[in-house]
């Protein structure tokens, strides 16, 4: 009597990409391809905006993200956009203290 076997994938954590972009990658491209097309769609500029712009940015994420881990752009952009200085001793404006009401 042999085992049964099943062939299992080796990675299970690999995310989707779809021809070598992220999901987020492929949404800006095609955010930029729809917006660019709405606006320059009905004139002259419809080849060298739309289309060569849209070129343009995907060989440009393709080549940029090329070695970087998952989601580089979305932590990029979030380091440049918090504050370059972090004090430890300022006060938290997110924490407010819970008043309690002892009927006093």
């Amino acid at each position: 009597m042999s085992l049964l076997v099943t062939k299992v994938p080796r990675n299970l954590d690999n995310r989707l990409k779809l021809f070598g972009f992220e999901l987020a990658d492929l949404l800006l491209i095609f955010l930029y391809l729809s917006l660019s097309n709405l606006f320059f769609g009905g004139t002259r500029l419809k080849f060298p905006v739309v289309w060569i712009g849209t070129v343009a940015l995907a060989g440009t994420l393709y080549f940029v993200k090329r070695g970087k881990p998952e989601g580089y752009l979305q932590h990029f952009i979030q380091f440049k956009l918090r504050p370059t200085v972090l004090v430890a001793g300022a006060p938290d404006t997110i924490y407010q203290p819970l008043l309690l009401n002892n009927g006093d």
